[in-house]
């Protein structure tokens, strides 16, 4: 019985000092609750409280969405755009300024950097 004890309090031990090897960025969302009067409940807890910032920020690190490349494209001037191209390192976006047809070339990287215009 004494050993059975012995076995389940270092077990527990190691199960402890596992959670604490968690980096800090991932430990602000873990709980290790063990009950109030209100909640009697033990137990480890995760919630995700980023509301969507990462998910949010995903899109960026990707490259260039021709959705994106839609958007730039109209914030400089274009009217109906669409995409003429897609290429691994690029995106080629043709729209009318100034009556004029315009092809712009956004590379296929993060921020949609325009490479010809």
């Amino acid at each position: 019985m004494l050993n059975t004890i012995k076995t389940a309090a270092l077990s527990a031990l190691v199960g402890l000092g596992t959670l604490t090897a968690i980096p800090a960025a991932h430990a602000d969302s873990l709980y290790l609750g063990f009950g109030n009067n209100q909640d009697p409940r033990f137990g480890v807890y995760s919630g995700d409280d980023d509301d969507g910032y990462r998910r949010d920020r995903e899109w960026r690190r990707r490259g260039c969405s021709p959705d994106r490349a839609l958007d730039k494209a109209e914030r400089m001037g274009l009217h109906r755009v669409r995409i003429v191209d897609i290429d691994r390192r690029t995106v080629k976006v043709a729209g009318r300024q100034y009556g004029d047809r315009v092809v712009v070339v956004f590379a296929n990287v993060r921020g949609c950097p325009i490479i010809y215009r």
